[in-house]
């Protein structure tokens, strides 16, 4: 295990903050209800995690981002403390997904679906069989996904868009859910996918998969997909006229701006809204597998969803309930702390989770490269909102344990906030038209378990936080999580007005983030100076993939002039915030903590320790700032502030004495 240990710990010095945040207060509340345990790993093995399936004797399949299946023998350890590893296959593409199905591995590469044999019983594959095949333009972003095999022996797979400072579809279905049946018929089911990284069925069997944010995508979220389905993003839409399209739809529909995508999609044929909102940075940030709870020995949540996330190393949890025909639901914190991105999960025979991550590309708050972990539910029933349920006129909370009834009536316990995204070509969005809706009364049922909240100034097509402070068990436990987000895309029968919107316009509100800037104009001066002749330096960082500032160290004169200009040529959003002497940790988890208003103050906590920031940008943006060196010598750390970004992309700037 040396080479492993070796790794991990190179990895640890580049993220000592990561680690520190995984082993935190609620890693360790959570863990008296739930144990995360390593799988072991040989030194010989690159795990990087695209795929999990077992097969019928309870060995496990992995597919990898190297191209490689392999199988481990006694994942659950009951033998020994080393699971037997022996590589299955190798030399593929980037799988990056895993089923098996009769007696064969089906695995989709960038290009292909293809089924993997071991047709001599020896425990290698000897037989790779092309089952489908799409064309690729050789852009990076390309990934494929799958497959998923549902009932009656039909596959799903999910095919990336490219990019180019944008979303784009450079080769045929890309940005599509195909479906593929075992003779190898290839058909376009859904569109409107951006980064369909996981997908799953429900208990019922209904499709969910989930996205991530991007362009035309303000937050990550799952939806549930039907044929025919359009899901936000208009890029693949240029295909839509190619034989066999089941959607009619053209990009040239999409304005740049929209609006509420609510109100676009109540007018736009094909168009399924999404299930469940993750709100950006306060629940994950990149949103993976999706896995039906399906059994009661791992807690008091079969037939929910669970959702994992790759760039803050967790798994989430989603309650789904269908009102007016339209699926919507709430999502709440699960589990935190995993040892690297979360991409895959699947169920073990003992109904333990088994957690599959990677970090390459995108770094993740776990500080390993990769890693295979396990999750058992230990017995002890924790106090949680189980399900949270839409009424005409506010919302019914389910909790898995009795509630301290005197304090539940007490209506000043529960906080609800509407708010939503805007639905434009912009990477990303700030949470807009945010309000506040009044709690006006709460009653309990005779058993305890439920609590029916009247909220007033609910919005269909928004997204509301609640936050239950202080109530206890009946038992006097704390609740473990006290938050949750439900997406109400319809509200039933009966409900009274709506309180109006009193927020700006949605340019006005941020959209798009150009008013993300933080909160201290004095800190961000984008025009130089009117005193200034011209500056004494001009600094330049850009970006590079991994979460990485291309330029670690500046170096400056206490009290020059400075111009900086900062480059975001990655594809995702960042900033670039100078801090104080040794705070730039600090700032940063300040920033982790802004919650609803982070997006519109580009992620800069209002803290003396940042000393000047650009705004938020765009990819492939710049920005130039304007400031004055600070007359102290010293090393004024420099970091990202989106959050999860700041422990890994940082540098130095290096104050000299005249």
């Amino acid at each position: 295990m040396k080479r492993q240990l070796h790794i991990a710990f190179l990895s640890l010095l580049c993220s000592l903050p990561f680690m520190a945040n995984a082993q935190t207060e609620m890693k360790a509340k959570e863990g008296k209800y739930y144990s995360i345990t390593d799988v072991p790993i040989p030194d010989s093995v690159v795990l990087e995690v695209g795929g999990l399936a077992f097969t019928p004797d309870d060995r496990l399949g992995v597919s990898t981002r190297h191209g490689e299946i392999w199988l481990i023998t006694d994942p659950y350890q009951k033998k020994s403390k080393q699971p037997q590893y022996k590589r299955f296959a190798y030399g593929m593409h980037e799988t990056l997904g895993l089923a098996w199905h009769n007696g064969s591995f089906y695995t989709t590469q960038r290009s292909e679906l293809t089924k993997v044999t071991d047709t001599n019983n020896d425990g290698k594959a000897d037989l790779f069989q092309t089952v489908a095949s799409w064309p690729l333009s050789g852009n990076y972003h390309e990934y494929s996904y799958g497959p998923l095999f549902l009932p009656n022996g039909d596959m799903i797979v999910t095919l990336n868009l490219s990019w180019i400072g944008r979303g784009a579809s450079l080769a045929k279905w890309r940005g599509w859910m195909m479906r593929i049946k075992p003779d190898g018929t290839m058909q376009p089911y859904a569109a409107g996918m951006r980064s369909p990284a996981g997908f799953g069925l429900s208990e019922n069997g209904d499709i969910f998969f989930a996205e991530n944010q991007g362009d035309w995508i303000g937050s990550g979220r799952i939806t549930q997909i039907d044929y025919g389905d359009f899901a936000g993003h208009p890029a693949g839409l240029r295909w839509s006229g190619e034989y066999g399209s089941p959607i009619k739809l053209k990009p040239e529909q999409f304005p740049d701006s929209i609006g509420i995508l609510h109100d676009f999609a109540k007018k736009t044929e094909h168009f399924k809204e999404p299930s469940v909102w993750f709100p950006h940075t306060l629940m994950g940030i990149s949103t993976s597998e999706v896995l039906t709870i399906n059994s009661d020995a791992f807690g008091p949540f079969k037939g929910q969803v669970l959702v994992g996330d790759q760039g803050h190393s967790k798994v989430m949890r989603a309650f789904l309930e269908k009102v007016k025909g339209k699926y919507q639901g709430a999502c709440f914190p699960f589990l935190e702390g995993f040892s690297s991105g979360v991409l895959r999960m699947a169920w073990g025979s003992d109904h333990s989770l088994f957690v599959g991550m990677t970090s390459r590309g995108w770094a993740s708050t776990g500080p390993a490269l990769y890693g295979l972990q396990r999750v058992n539910f230990k017995g002890a029933m924790p106090f949680e909102i189980k399900a949270m349920r839409a009424q005409s006129n506010g919302f019914e909370l389910e909790f898995t344990l009795p509630v301290n009834k005197k304090q539940a009536v007490d209506a000043s316990l529960y906080s609800v906030t509407g708010f939503t995204y805007a639905y434009h070509k912009t990477y990303g969005s700030p949470i807009i038209n945010q309000q506040p809706c009044a709690v006006v009364k709460s009653e309990v049922s005779e058993d305890g378990r439920r609590v029916r909240i009247y909220v007033e100034g609910l919005r269909e097509g928004y997204i509301h936080e609640l936050h239950v402070n202080g109530l206890q068990s009946q038992s006097g436990l704390a609740l473990l999580h006290n938050v949750g987000y439900y997406t109400l895309n319809a509200i039933p029968a009966g409900v009274g007005p709506s309180c109006a919107v009193t927020t700006k316009s949605l340019a006005a509100s941020g959209a798009g983030n150009k008013g993300a800037c933080g909160t201290d104009p004095t800190k961000c001066v984008s025009v130089q100076p009117a005193g200034w002749a011209k500056p004494d330096i001009t600094l330049q960082v850009g970006t590079k993939p991994g979460l990485k500032f291309d330029v670690t160290e500046l170096e400056v004169t206490a009290g020059s002039r400075v111009k900086l200009v900062f480059n975001n040529n990655d594809d995702m959003l960042h900033n670039l915030v100078i801090t104080a002497p040794g705070k730039g940790d600090a700032v940063g988890k300040l920033a982790m903590e802004m919650g609803l208003s982070g997006s519109q103050l580009a992620y800069v906590p209002g803290s003396k320790d940042v000393l000047y920031n650009t705004c938020l940008l765009q990819p492939e943006t710049s920005q130039s700032i304007y400031f004055i060196a600070p007359k102290t010598p010293g090393n004024y750390p420099y970091v990202c502030t989106f959050p999860g970004h700041y422990a890994v992309m940082k540098g130095i700037l290096k104050v000299k004495a005249k």
